[in-house]
């Protein structure tokens, strides 16, 4: 009971705590604003060089850009109470570790669902973007596994950064690196060999696939293997988050460094 407390009053609390939302007015730039122009702006690059249509960048991006809340916002909420300097007494505690990490990554996945759902449905309104109604229940399906996948890599870069002095020296890059290596924008085909196998070890790559797939009408069951490819790479990172957490959490009491910015 303490556990499960401690997963959904805490995740909650933190999530809260992070944007401060007295007011729509801090949600609506930061969380719609963005991923609405990134979308609208690879598209009509786009349609305008000829080089795919805009299904393709509405699809690639509308998934893509849950990393907002999957990436940054896991990322901000670990730096955050490190930043806060309540990181220390937190982790004084004898709560269960899983539950207090797990629960500050679960609201952020059913944000990231939400950020990609506006992304689908602008890119409905506003572009040539016109998948079957049948697609829309598996379409939903790819996202929220592909939100929950890369929020685990969200948790891998939150406990990096408990040894930097400022999170967004990884979540930075790692954000704008997805929109190279994971087929966002540019196909896995068209870049170096190199380049494309680190972007099929990345959350999102295997899942934007599988979404164009199904948005162009294929069965979900054709894109099972996508999905639970998607799905186990997620796992790993959550592993490695948890590990690392751990790692970081024991060397930060031993150093006296848990605070230091």
């Amino acid at each position: 009971m303490n556990a499960f407390r401690v997963f959904t009053i805490g995740g909650l609390m933190s999530y809260r705590a992070l944007f401060n939302w007295q007011s729509p007015t801090y949600y609506i730039p930061t969380m719609l604003a963005h991923p609405l122009f990134q979308i609208l702006f690879f598209a009509y690059l786009g349609r305008f060089s000829g080089v795919r249509d805009d299904t393709f960048f509405v699809v690639g991006n509308a998934v893509q850009v849950c990393a907002m809340a999957a990436v940054y916002g896991v990322a901000m909420t670990i730096g955050g109470e490190r930043w806060t300097q309540t990181l220390a007494p937190l982790l004084a505690t004898p709560a269960s570790r899983l539950a207090l990490f797990l629960g500050r990554a679960v609201p952020h996945i059913v944000g990231g669902f939400v950020v990609s759902a506006f992304g689908f449905t602008m890119g409905r309104l506003l572009l040539d973007f016109h998948p079957p109604a049948s697609s829309i229940l598996p379409l939903a399906l790819v996202v929220l596994v592909s939100t929950a996948s890369c929020t685990g890599f969200g948790l891998v870069i939150g406990a990096i950064g408990l040894r930097l002095r400022d999170v967004f020296t990884f979540s930075n890059p790692a954000y704008f690196l997805m929109l190279l290596l994971c087929g966002v924008n540019v196909p896995l085909s068209a870049l170096p060999d190199w380049l494309a196998a680190i972007g099929r070890c990345l959350p999102l790559t295997h899942g934007i696939a599988a979404a164009r797939a199904v948005a162009r009408g294929v069965p979900l069951a054709d894109v099972a293997g996508l999905l639970w490819t998607e799905a186990g790479i997620g796992a790993c990172y959550f592993a490695s988050a948890y590990v690392l957490l751990r790692v970081f959490e024991a060397e930060g009491r031993r150093r006296a460094s848990l605070e230091l910015v």
